[in-house]
């Protein structure tokens, strides 16, 4: 059992993995990005700053909520975020499509690695034996 301290409110919860926020922290930030959301539709041209403000989030946060795609801004409201790949502007998630499409081929190529013949690579095997270290 992992035991933490909750990083908004500092009372200790027992940790699963999911948040470093205890069960009520956690309840209060989902709350918080429902107000949000429904803030953005119904004004979809505000600024971050804007949203900030009348909702008392801070930016971070919704940074972060956007990362994770879970906001998205209108193209109107000019709000962006920075592709970590290439910098270029983004509406939502981590990367812009080129750079997704990029780590994609990327990815597929080094999964479908051929040798010269062009026959795919076997898997390395320890040849099935049973291996011992010796103490």
């Amino acid at each position: 059992m992992d035991v933490r301290n909750c990083k908004k409110c500092n009372q200790l919860f027992n940790y699963t993995g999911d948040s470093n926020l205890c069960p009520k922290c956690t309840r209060e930030m989902e709350e918080k990005f429902f107000q949000v959301r429904d803030y953005i539709r119904d004004n979809p041209t505000a600024s971050m700053t804007a949203v900030a403000e009348e909702n008392d989030v801070p930016i971070q946060q919704l940074k972060k909520w956007v990362r994770q795609e879970r906001l998205t801004f209108t193209k109107e409201s000019g709000v962006t975020i920075d592709c970590e790949a290439c910098g270029k502007p983004i509406l939502t998630g981590r990367y812009c499509k080129e750079c997704l499409g990029s780590m994609r081929n990327g990815f597929n190529s080094m999964y479908q690695a051929k040798d010269k013949e062009g026959k795919p690579k076997p898997k390395i095997s320890s040849g099935g034996k049973m291996r011992f270290i010796n103490n």
